[in-house]
């Protein structure tokens, strides 16, 4: 650990170094990395919120039902379909298409941005280590990271995801929001890790999921430091029920770890009251923006762990929740987008807003 870098452990300790984007000019915000047990949650809480989750996934037919609702293969869509997706785009309507709609509520609000990455700006692939970003979609956040304070939230290892964007002034939260770091152009740049005890218990895991899942042909399991992924994108979706079994099994000896659903994968988090939405919330107060009225966070999602970060915009009514998804899902979210290709030209669009409405307000602005 360098001199610049400060980790904080879940019992809430803090250090804090001045981050550029927030209010007022570079130092905006300190990062004060905030108990992972918020609102004062013992262990024994957490312990017995686990009991609940798993009572409620055994009230699933089975594993395969489970991670077949998480991950949608529709490749076609039936007049059903049709009208089902119809009635859902009324609810949540296309980002592009209310696109004035979004830009009038952002009229004199500081915009700050979170976008996840798989399935955001890359594509879905069936080798997690291939997801690479276009070189478009790169130009494009780049150019949102320029204009507005701008945050990945992956569940990918945050170097691993750092590593796929190629941009140094973004903020970026991995293991779904539990290795946080600022821009890599800030030598003062502060990295917060409320979940670091469980390092030795994520990678023991991590060896006993590897043998234990290379009896299933297409299974891959992927280290994000913080946090584990199976994925079985690649895997016969007749042996998703006995992976999923089989991942159960080994988390069973593990009851500080929980183990939720995304887009064809299983997770494998400690069990600390830490997620995407934390991570936005955090951000929002390290960029002095917490308290403020005229701060506007817009986060871009597709997958269920995003829903966390949605939850919190609706809860505080403040911001836009924007899911990119083809398909008719339950969400949090205000605003769609069907796919990274769509959500690129939602940033392009908004850079371009915020250019010309700055050079409107220059041009009116009185002289004294």
């Amino acid at each position: 650990m360098t001199n610049q870098d400060v980790v904080v452990s879940e019992m809430g300790i803090a250090a804090g170094a001045a981050l550029p984007g927030g209010p007022g000019g570079p130092a905006g915000g300190l990062f004060a990395c905030r108990s992972a047990a918020a609102g004062g949650m013992s262990m024994r809480q957490t312990y017995l919120d686990l009991a609940a989750a798993a009572a409620r996934s055994a009230s699933c037919t089975s594993w395969a039902d489970a991670m077949r609702a998480s991950s949608p293969t529709r490749s076609s869509r039936s007049t059903a379909d049709v009208d089902e997706f119809t009635a859902w785009v009324r609810k949540h309507p296309s980002a592009l298409s209310k696109f004035e709609e979004i830009a009038a509520k952002s009229k004199g609000k500081k915009i700050v941005m979170f976008m996840d990455y798989d399935g955001t700006l890359s594509p879905i692939v069936a080798d997690p280590d291939t997801a690479y970003m276009s070189d478009a979609m790169r130009a494009a956040v780049r150019e949102v990271a320029k204009t507005f304070p701008t945050a990945i939230v992956s569940g990918r290892c945050r170097d691993k995801v750092r590593n796929f964007v190629g941009l140094s002034d973004l903020y970026y939260a991995g293991s779904h929001g539990m290795d946080i770091k600022g821009p890599s152009s800030n030598p003062e740049s502060v990295l917060c890790q409320p979940a670091s005890e469980f390092l030795p218990m994520i990678d023991e895991v991590y060896k006993t999921l590897v043998e234990k899942t290379k009896s299933t042909p297409g299974a891959k399991v992927e280290n994000n430091k913080f946090c584990l992924s199976v994925h079985f994108r690649c895997v016969d979706e007749k042996r998703w029920n006995a992976l999923g079994e089989q991942v159960k099994a080994v988390i069973k000896e593990y009851p500080k770890l929980k183990l939720t659903q995304g887009r064809k994968v299983l997770e494998i988090r400690p069990s600390i009251k830490w997620d995407k939405g934390k991570a936005l919330e955090f951000l929002l107060e390290s960029l002095g923006f917490a308290n403020c009225s005229d701060v506007l966070p817009v986060y871009i999602g597709d997958d269920r762990t995003d829903e966390d970060a949605f939850k919190v915009l609706r809860k505080r009514g403040q911001g836009l929740g924007i899911l990119v998804s083809k398909c008719p899902k339950e969400t949090n979210a205000s605003y769609s987008l069907q796919d990274p290709t769509e959500v690129m030209e939602f940033l392009l669009r908004l850079v371009e807003w915020k250019r010309k409405s700055s050079s409107s307000s220059l041009m009116i602005r009185p002289r004294v």
